[in-house]
C-alpha cells in the first residue's frame, strides 16, 4: 500500500511556558536528545553568561562556548571550537537570533543536533530551516536542519527589552502579506504553492493579529511564540523561506542594503512592508486594519515613525524586487515607476489616517 501521508520535519520537544527554564535539564536527557549528558552550549556574553550561571548546576556535562556576535566567521570559530571540544551529543543554543542563528550553523557544520532556547521573540528564524549570518558580501541565508527541541521560558521573554517582542509582532503577522503574494504568483506564474506550508503560515500570522492582548500577557506571549516556531516549521514543510517571504521582506533587505546603519528591527521594518504591500494590492480594508494591530502593539506603520522620509521610502520600494531576484511578488506584478510608488504611498498613508 502506498504511503499517504508524508514526514513532516518538526522539532521532538516544543515547550512554551512561563518557567521552562527550570526544567531544561530535563528536556536535554530525553534519549533522542542527549544520553550521556555531553552538550555543548552556545552563549552571549552578556545574558547568556548571567543564565550560565543558573543553569550550570544542573548540567554538569556541559561546556559552554561564548559566541563573540552574529557572523559567518563566529559561526565557523564556534564549529571549530566545538570539534577541539570533544564528543557531544547536542548543540545547544541559549539567547536571541544571532546566537541561535550561529548554533545552527555550527550544529550543522559538525553534524550534531541543535535545541534552540530563545531568550526573546524578535522574528521567526528561532525554528527554521535557514541560519542568517553577516558575511563578507553583507548578509546570507545557509541552510540548516530544523532545532531538534524548541524551548521558550515565558518569564525570561520578559526580561528582554520589549521592543523585541514587537519585532517578533511584525514578523509573524507579515505572514499574511507574504501568502498572499505566494498565491499571486501561482495565479500569475504558475509557481506551485504547497497548502500545508501556506496554511500553517497563514493561520500563525492571523492568530497573532486576532489575538485581543498584548505584549505584558501570558496568553499573547504564547501564541506569539507558537506563530513563530510553527512560521519556522513552514519553511521546512515548503523547504524554502517562501511561506514567510514576500514583498515584506523585499522591502525589509532594501532598508538593510541601502540604509544599513539607519535600519530599524527586521520585524519593524517587515510589518511596515506588510501593510502597505496589502495596501498595493487593493485590500485597503486588510492593511488598514493590520495597521491598526500594529500600531496597538507599538510598531511603526510609516517610515517617518522609523526615522526615513518619504522619498526614501520611496527609494527602498523601488529597489526592493532587486533584493530577491526570481520572486514574484506584489512589487514584481505592478513594477512601479518612482512617480507610481509616490502616488501609492500618499494614499497608502491617507487610508490608513494618522
Amino acid at each position: 500500500m502506498p504511503v499517504l501521508t508524508r514526514l513532516i520535519p518538526s522539532p521532538l520537544v516544543v515547550d512554551i511556558r512561563p518557567g521552562a527554564l527550570n526544567d531544561l535539564a530535563v528536556v536535554l536527557a530525553d534519549q533522542r536528545i542527549s544520553a550521556s549528558g555531553k552538550l555543548a552550549f552556545a552563549i552571549s556574553g552578556g545574558s547568556g553568561a548571567a543564565l550560565r550561571d543558573r543553569l550550570a548546576p544542573a548540567l554538569p556535562g556541559a561546556d559552554w562556548y561564548e559566541v563573540g556576535g552574529g557572523t559567518l566567521d563566529d559561526a565557523v570559530s564556534l564549529a571549530d571550537a566545538m570539534k577541539r571540544g570533544g564528543r557531544y551529543d547536542a548543540v545547544v543554543g541559549l539567547g536571541g537570533g544571532k546566537i541561535i542563528d550561529c548554533a545552527k550553523f555550527a550544529a550543522a557544520r559538525v553534524g550534531l543536533p541543535l535545541v534552540a532556547v530563545a531568550t526573546n521573540l524578535s522574528h521567526d528564524g528561532l525554528c527554521s530551516p535557514v541560519a542568517t549570518l553577516d558575511n563578507d558580501a553583507g548578509r546570507g541565508s545557509y541552510g540548516v536542519p530544523n532545532p531538534i527541541a524548541v524551548v521558550i521560558d515565558l518569564d525570561v521573554i520578559r526580561e528582554a527589552p520589549v521592543r523585541f517582542v514587537r519585532s517578533g509582532i511584525g514578523d509573524a503577522v507579515s505572514n499574511i502579506s507574504c501568502i498572499a503574494d505566494w498565491e499571486l504568483s501561482n495565479r500569475e506564474t504558475g509557481e506551485a504553492i504547497d497548502g500545508l506550508a501556506a496554511a500553517m503560515a497563514r493561520q500563525a500570522g492571523e492568530a497573532v493579529l486576532r489575538h485581543p492582548g498584548g505584549v505584558g500577557d501570558d496568553s499573547f506571549l504564547t501564541v506569539l511564540a507558537e506563530g513563530l516556531v510553527l512560521t519556522g516549521i513552514s519553511m521546512s514543510v515548503a523547504g524554502d523561506s517562501r511561506p514567510a517571504s514576500g514583498a515584506c521582506h523585499e522591502i525589509n533587505h532594501a532598508f538593510d542594503l541601502l540604509f544599513p546603519k539607519r535600519a530599524a528591527s527586521h520585524g519593524e521594518q517587515v510589518g511596515l512592508g506588510a501593510a502597505f504591500a496589502m495596501h498595493l494590492r487593493g485590500a485597503h480594508e486588510e492593511s488598514a486594519h493590520m495597521a491598526e494591530v500594529l500600531r496597538r502593539h507599538g510598531l511603526p506603520v510609516l517610515p517617518q515613525e522609523i526615522g526615513f522620509t518619504v522619498e526614501e521610502f520611496v527609494q527602498v520600494v523601488e529597489f526592493a524586487p532587486q533584493t530577491r531576484p526570481g520572486r514574484y511578488t506584489i512589487l514584481e506584478h505592478l513594477d512601479m515607476s518612482t512617480h507610481q510608488i509616490k502616488d501609492a504611498y500618499a494614499d497608502y498613508a491617507k487610508a490608513i489616517g494618522s
